[in-house]
This record gives C-alpha cells, structure tokens and sequence, in this order.
C-alpha cells in the first residue's frame, strides 16, 4: 500500500522554524497500530491522519508514541495540504472531525494565513502538583489546569526563556503536558509547551495550547486579539482571538516535502 505523505512547518513563514508536522491522506482508516508505526519512523511532534467522509475529513493525531486528542500545527498543516496542494476546497474553509475533539474547522484568510477554529479550554486555577513544582528550576506565581495540561503562570518573559526542567521527573506527572507563560516583549504573551509525558520534550509551536492560553491571557490583558510568540529553539508566532466557547488560532505553513510512504 502506497500513502501520499507531506511534511510541512507551521506557525512560521521560513523553513526550519515553527513546528513540523507530517500529513498522510488515506482513502480509508489503516490500523492503529500501523499509524503509530508511521509516526514514530516520522519521528516528527506530530503526524496527522486523514479520510474524506461525507463532505468532511476525519482527522487523527499521533506522537512518535501516543495518539493525542487535539494537534493545532498538525491540523493547520492539515488544512494546507488540501487547500493549496489539492485544492479539494471550492471556499476558503475546511470541515475536520476528530473522535475526540469534535466538529473542528481552518480558513484560509485573505492573508495567506491559516486559522483554526477549536473549542476553548477554560482552564481552573489549583495548587502545583509536587512533582511539577520539583521539576521545574523557577517557580511559577499560579498554577491551572485545563482539560489536559498544565498552566505555570510566571512574571517575565525571562523567566520562560531560563526555565530548565528536569524532563526525566516531569515525564511522570499527570496529564498531556505542561505550559508556562508569561506577558511578553514583543507579543502579548509568550510560552512553552513540554510533554515527556507523550515522548515531546519541548514542543517548537503547540496550537492547541493556546485554546487555554488565549482565554486566560484575554481575561488578564482585557484584549479579545492577542499576538502570542512560543519560544521553543525553532520558534513560532500565532494570532490568537478569543470568542467564547471557541478559540481561533492564525498562522503561516510552509511546504517541505511530499512523497509516498511503502507499507509493504
């Protein structure tokens, strides 16, 4: 069986920044096990899965081990493949459903950006769980938690540039991962994303991070547009714009490679 494969950056305008993801279209769902298998010889952050149904595409999202219930870079990547590769879309908008995440929608703005349009994740402030306060070389001045990361709120965009945790420890907390955040200097705030915990030391740009990003930095900065930079190694740039129960997330995608995948 042959597999159409692209690999794309996201949330950047040059090769080599943003955050790489990988796109297989399939004609049907293949097992499980071999789309795990695909992922990890991608060896990428992310690796999405999609089969037109009805007018839509099914959408899933694999790690190099785990499969995960949202991936925004992935699905901005997503989008990209199939409107500007394939041009399967008449409009300017795509229809994905994810198993997990539900109905899930990119347009393509006038800009030439992506926006992704994901449901919000309100998170609840907590106390910090031991084993990510002992993980983590600064510690932060709140704690949250969403529906499936963590939230460590810091003072300074310094702070998040210096912070070092200790990967090995963190892998064994709960959750998908952990974000931490802070007002930034040339952004309205900035992050990181690190999730050990589904084989992503550091994420270089997390889209779906930014569903709990966005609202509590909007409620904090009283803006609804806010312009969000991640300051992985390869870093990234999203314009985030909050509206209540959804979230829309805009970035650039830029084409690396596309070929086909051997199965047998």
């Amino acid at each position: 069986m042959m597999i159409d494969i692209y690999q794309l950056d996201a949330f950047t305008h040059k090769l080599f920044s943003g955050n790489p993801a990988a796109v297989c279209l399939l004609e049907k769902w293949i097992p499980e096990d071999v789309m795990q298998h695909i992922a990890a010889e991608n060896n990428l952050a992310e690796t999405a899965f999609l089969v037109p149904k009805d007018g839509l595409y099914e959408i899933r999202w694999f790690t190099p081990s785990h499969e995960v219930e949202l991936c925004g870079h992935a699905t901005l990547a997503s989008a990209y493949v199939l409107m500007n590769e394939l041009q399967v879309s008449a409009g300017n908008k795509i229809h994905f459903y994810s198993h997990f995440s539900g109905d899930l929608h990119v347009r393509k703005l006038e800009n030439g950006l992506f926006e992704l349009d994901f449901p919000t994740d309100y998170c609840q402030e907590q106390p910090i769980p031991d084993v990510i306060r002992r993980s983590f070389n600064l510690m932060p001045r709140e704690c949250y938690k969403g529906k499936t990361d963590y939230l460590l709120v810091y003072d300074t965009q310094a702070d998040i540039e210096n912070l070092s945790p200790d990967l090995k420890l963190l892998s064994m907390a709960d959750g998908r991962g952990v974000v931490a955040t802070a007002p930034g200097r040339d952004a309205d705030f900035v992050s990181r994303f690190f999730a050990p915990q589904i084989g992503i030391d550091e994420d270089p740009v997390t889209g779906s991070s930014h569903t709990m990003l966005t609202p509590y930095w909007q409620k904090h900065l009283n803006k609804t547009k806010l312009e969000a930079a991640q300051l992985s190694k390869r870093g990234g740039r999203l314009t985030c714009t909050f509206q209540d129960d959804r979230t829309l997330i805009a970035g650039a995608v830029v084409l690396y490679l596309k070929g086909k995948i051997h199965t047998e």
